[in-house]
């Protein structure tokens, strides 16, 4: 003789936790993805300034070097702008 069926799925609130576990993970990666991409920005923004910071003593003693030589820096006007087809480093 079969007896009634006894077994109990997980039901409605099983749902709502999983949904509820579910979208805290998403809102949880999200904000992960948003801060690790603030940190390699600002890291960008450290070594652009630090390059620039680099060329601009090496430019400084080339000038230095050139007044030294006596040339009255003829040179100095030239590559200060971006040349043809380059871009700046701060645009994406």
């Amino acid at each position: 003789m079969s007896s009634p069926s006894t077994e109990v799925g997980p039901g409605f609130l099983a749902f709502v936790a999983f949904s509820f576990l579910a979208a805290a993970l998403w809102l949880l990666m999200r904000g992960m993805f948003i801060r690790l991409r603030r940190i390699n920005l600002a890291q960008r923004a450290e070594e652009q300034r630090a390059e620039q910071a680099a060329e601009g003593s090496a430019e400084e003693a080339d000038d230095a070097a050139s007044k030294a030589a006596g040339d009255g820096g003829a040179a100095s006007g030239v590559g200060d702008g971006p040349e043809e087809g380059e871009r700046r480093g701060d645009e994406v």
